[in-house]
């Protein structure tokens, strides 16, 4: 079985002792990510410019940036490593995948009663 093909096992969670070790838990996490950037491209057979993938992986980071509680941090980690197992093992579809950059380009959401009507929503 050749290294593109094996899967890539899931990663033991622990409580972080500490927001220095934390802190080096999500820059691993977050470097796993971005080597992964071409696997995932060529596994999911994107047609989304590299930079733009690997951007959307630094603001999903960017997003929880001021967390400092450790459980809360350690269920991010969490989610995040069953995001990248399910990405790089192709359990995602590329629907999946595609969902972080839609929300980026759908129309703002109506927020008035007649705005909601005449779009067609509740």
């Amino acid at each position: 079985m050749s290294s593109a093909m094996a899967a890539h096992l899931s990663v033991v969670t622990s409580q972080t002792p500490s927001l220095a070790a934390a802190h080096m838990k999500v820059i691993h996490l977050y470097r796993d990510f971005q080597r992964g950037v071409p696997e995932i491209m060529r596994t999911h057979q994107l047609d989304v410019p590299m930079s733009q993938i690997r951007t959307k992986i630094r603001e999903e980071f960017e997003r929880h940036r001021d967390v400092k509680d450790l459980a809360v941090i350690d269920i991010l980690l969490l989610k995040g490593r069953q995001e990248y197992q399910e990405t790089l093992n192709a359990w995602k579809q590329e629907t999946h995948i595609m969902r972080y950059f839609i929300k980026d380009e759908a129309p703002p959401k109506p927020e008035g009663f007649l705005e909601k009507f005449l779009s067609g929503r509740d």
